[in-house]
């Protein structure tokens, strides 16, 4: 597929997806929802690819809804509207749900849904330049397909508070209330995430996805069900493959085979 609004590129087992409308500060619309979602179901089945950086083309990582799709959706009936959201949301998920690390490299402002895709991310590395908002509330809707990420990264106090105000927030007050996980002098935001890259490359495929899945499922579990369930979890790692090797390396003191010499 052909895409517009999004660009993908793949460098060895690391795939770079960049929102590709800075012309408006990459804000996006039924169109880039659309590309990237087919964009991620087309990485799910591509068994060689270990993460994906999602970032920004120029100078924004994310401004929110395009104001022209926006004028669009004044007019629509509350079952179009509905459709347009219900997509908004799998997209959402299925980047929260993605079975490789999602990190976020937020080269600058994230604004309202583009607060979203932030939350999405695993891991989000920001340069200090970056602005954000859950601006919303101004005018007269809410942060509703965002909103169960945002509350699980950042608790529901502090959603509750910036929910509310609409407040414009600094990277440096992004990275306290727990929307992002660093803040870096914008010279050093690749330098960054390439040593973020580095460090999860070393780290054996299958159990790194197996630990994104124990992070989202077991807080929804009672002590019924997640002690099987984790108790299982670990026994099948320890006797597959990945495991095997894995603690055969350790033992002998070499790097595993997913680790390149």
């Amino acid at each position: 597929m052909e895409y517009t609004t999004v660009k993908y590129e793949k460098r060895d087992s690391v795939g770079y997806i960049n929102f590709n409308r800075p012309e408006i500060h990459n804000a996006f619309n039924s169109t880039v929802i659309d590309e990237m979602a087919h964009l991620f179901s087309a990485l799910q089945k591509d068994d060689d690819l270990r993460l994906v950086v999602l970032t920004g083309e120029g100078k924004s990582f994310c401004a929110g809804a395009d104001l022209n799709w926006m004028r669009s959706v004044i007019d629509q009936s509350f079952e179009e509207n509905l459709n347009e959201s219900n997509r908004l949301a799998d997209l959402f998920y299925q980047i929260y749900t993605f079975r490789r690390p999602v990190i976020g490299r937020i080269n600058g402002a994230a604004i309202g849904g583009g607060t979203g895709f932030v939350a999405v991310c695993d891991i989000a590395i920001a340069a200090r330049r970056a602005k954000f908002s859950f601006s919303e509330v101004k005018i007269g809707v809410v942060p509703a397909c965002i909103g169960p990420y945002v509350i699980r990264k950042m608790g529901e106090g502090k959603a509750r508070e910036l929910f509310i105000t609409g407040e414009r927030m600094g990277a440096d007050r992004a990275h306290e209330v727990g929307l992002v996980n660093k803040v870096v002098d914008d010279d050093k935001l690749d330098e960054e995430v390439n040593s973020l890259i580095e460090f999860i490359l070393s780290s054996g495929p299958e159990a790194v996805a197996m630990a994104k899945k124990l992070v989202s499922e077991v807080p929804n579990m009672s002590p019924d069900e997640f002690k099987p369930y984790t108790a299982e979890m670990i026994a099948r790692l320890r006797v597959s493959d990945e495991g095997q090797e894995g603690m055969d390396a350790f033992l002998n003191k070499r790097a595993p085979k997913w680790v390149k010499k």
